[in-house]
């Protein structure tokens, strides 16, 4: 019979699956909600952001309050608020709507992630808790690498409600799970209180930051809101450090941090999972509106990087104590070096290369993010061992933002420069074309909203249709047979000068669909050049920076300690 432990969990794993599943799940149906909710990409990105700065900002504080009032408890809470939002979000009438279902689902979101991790640790003896952190590390990684995948498959087959409304079954699952098998004994904790004060100033310093991090291309980088949220994230952040040092029962306790191979870690998880949403936010899109591919086509095209991510955690798990935190975190560091160097000089029409790129990040990911979460928790117990996931979940949350906010940001920009390039470039060669007026404007209407759109130009085989080309004749024979000389001529006249327009207007309109067709392929090809590197060149200037990650190795130690087992 299974163990209640291995039970419990189990149903952490689930807890953790939902929340992390869901910060990337949505990304890759965007285009499908935008269109069924019949909304604007600006207005429909609150919903994206919001999850992401609530997760971010209330993790901390809300998986103190489950410590105070008991995880269990609290646990359950979570676990009903992010099936409402879930509920909600899938069945919701407007953007407006779905916006509010997201940060229902957000609250929730931040009790379930740092209690899945505390509940799951200290449900097995302390010989037996690296395996599970290991455990719960991995599906922390792996949910949020698959969220991309399931999330074209389910919208692909389902619809885009069914990315929200499959979360339903799963926390009925967990909650009942929960119900039979969680212990409801909550230790007395004296005068234990919660620090008000230390989660106030958390919130406003991670949310602020985080609407900098998610907002700061929309408003502008250097507009007076985003300086103002900068400057007050840093004020908030300054008085926490402050307020952590001098109160009795800090939310978090300032001794984490002079553990130098729980900095290491932190810093690991920031920068492992901005390179590794970097490949997921930006490849989808790439997929489906350069490369014209499905949202399905598109999810299985990086699901390599997902199955790396599945293969190498525990792998690496099993490494960490035979060669050591040092060598583990360099190879992974290392792999994600390469396959950024593989990014950063592929072709992505040769898929292959790309497979290459997505199998090494995928693997570095996975080497890194097991033993990341293990060493992350260290020798801490107790509260410090609460502090350190909750901390840690908020770094992945950091990264996660970090990472929208610089690739999309740069792909924003690029993509700026590609559409100016490729619109002139459309209007300087149509306008070269021997055609009519008409056939150039109508021509150009097709290219630019297509461009606008952000996809390569797709013109159609034959630009002039067969019922306008007989609308071109019936026109050209009315002004041909106005003719004084011709208006009194024989029908059989008539019906030869007919026939005559119909061969000249045949011919123009097949010269004009071919100069037509030509010069549409020759722009979707050059247009088609210009958005891919868009989309590349945010790898090329990130590549040296993944040094930074190789360079965190150094805060970790050559050989693991037996303390930590």
């Amino acid at each position: 019979m299974m163990k209640k432990s291995t039970k419990v969990i189990g149903m952490m794993m689930i807890g953790i699956f939902l929340c992390m599943l869901d910060t990337t799940v949505m990304n890759i149906a965007l285009p499908a909600i935008q269109v069924g909710l019949a909304t604007d990409l600006a207005h429909l990105s609150w919903a994206l952001n919001i999850y992401t700065v609530l997760f971010a900002s209330l993790t901390i504080p809300l998986g103190r309050v489950a410590d105070v009032w008991g995880r269990g408890r609290v646990y359950l809470i979570g676990l009903a608020l992010f099936g409402l939002g879930s509920v909600i979000s899938g069945l919701c009438g407007n953007v407006d709507v779905l916006i509010v279902g997201r940060a229902v689902q957000s609250l929730g979101a931040a009790v379930v992630f740092p209690a899945s991790m505390t509940i799951g640790i200290q449900s097995v003896p302390l010989n037996k808790r690296v395996g599970v952190i290991a455990e719960l590390g991995v599906m922390q990684g792996l949910a949020a690498a698959l969220g991309p995948t399931i999330g074209g498959a389910v919208t692909q087959f389902l619809g885009w409600r069914g990315i929200f409304l499959m979360n339903v079954p799963l926390v009925l699952v967990a909650f009942v799970g929960c119900v039979a098998w969680l212990s409801w004994r909550h230790p007395i904790r004296g005068q234990a209180k919660l620090d008000l004060a230390g989660s106030a100033l958390i919130m406003v310093t991670l949310l602020s930051l985080t609407l900098v991090l998610v907002k700061g291309n929309a408003w502008g980088w250097t507009s007076q809101l985003i300086i103002g949220l900068m400057a007050l994230s840093g004020l908030a952040l300054v008085t926490f450090i402050w307020t952590e040092a001098h109160v009795d029962q800090p939310m978090v306790p300032l001794t984490l941090f002079k553990n130098r191979q729980f900095n290491g870690a932190s810093l690991a998880t920031v920068l492992s999972g901005v390179f590794m949403v970097g490949l997921l936010v930006l490849m989808p899109s790439f997929f489906t509106k350069v490369q014209n591919q499905t949202e399905l086509l598109a999810a299985i095209m990086i699901t390599p990087a997902s199955m790396m991510i599945f293969i190498f955690s525990p792998i690496s798990g099993f490494l960490l104590s035979k060669l050591g935190p040092r060598r583990v975190i360099f190879s992974g560091s290392l792999a994600m070096m390469a396959g950024y160097a593989v990014l950063s000089q592929m072709n992505p029409n040769h898929y292959w290369q790309f497979a290459i790129a997505a199998v090494l990040i995928g693997a570095g990911y996975g080497t890194i993010i097991g033993p990341i979460t293990v060493l992350a928790a260290g020798d801490f117990t107790g509260e410090l061992l609460t502090a350190s996931q909750s901390v840690i979940g908020v770094f992945r949350q950091i990264g996660t933002s970090l990472a929208v906010a610089i690739f999309v940001s740069a792909l924003s920009a690029n993509l700026t420069v590609a559409k100016t390039q490729t619109l002139t470039d459309a209007h300087t060669t149509v306008a070269k074309l021997a055609i009519s007026d008409q056939a150039k404007r109508d021509t150009l209407q097709v290219i630019t909203h297509q461009i606008d759109q952000e996809q390569t130009a797709k013109p159609v085989k034959t630009p002039i249709t067969v019922a306008k080309k007989h609308r071109l004749i019936a026109a050209a024979a009315r002004q041909v047979l106005k003719s004084p000389a011709l208006q009194a001529a024989p029908a059989s006249v008539k019906a030869k000068v007919q026939r005559q327009v119909t061969r000249q207007v045949t011919v123009q309109v097949k010269q004009t669909n071919q100069r037509i067709v030509n010069a549409a392929t020759a722009i979707k090809t050059r247009s088609k050049a210009a958005f891919t590197q868009a989309f590349m060149r945010p790898y090329q200037v990130a590549l040296p920076f993944t040094l930074l990650l190789l360079l965190t190795t150094w805060c970790f130690e050559k050989r693991g300690r037996k303390a930590n087992n």
